[in-house]
């Protein structure tokens, strides 16, 4: 089954005056192949980037996000989502008690 949700993406913003290297964040649809998906688990680190108002305008401050680990043949793939837990679980499974099918 495929699931479309939103990801969260960051890419490096290197500035030519500073050694620093800073994050910008963007959202963008995804679909997954729920067959794929290894694990699920709450990401808080999207959490205080969110609290930092690092993260792009129009997300609620008490937004959830969930990071889902998927396996493509010998390597692994993390994509964090927007959703709780919970929410995203549902959207795999129809049920937030059971286990994803995979």
């Amino acid at each position: 089954m495929l699931i479309k949700l939103i990801e969260v993406y960051s890419e490096a913003n290197h500035s030519a005056k500073s050694t620093e290297s800073v994050r910008k964040f963007h959202l963008r649809e995804v679909v997954i192949n729920s067959q794929y998906v290894v694990t699920m688990r709450e990401d808080t680190h999207l959490e205080y980037y969110l609290e930092k108002d690092l993260l792009p305008e129009g997300l609620d401050k008490k937004q959830k996000f969930t990071t889902i680990s998927i396996m493509r043949g010998q390597i692994g793939n993390d994509i964090p989502v927007v959703g709780s837990l919970e929410t995203i679980m549902k959207m795999f499974n129809g049920d937030s008690r059971g286990l994803v099918k995979g």
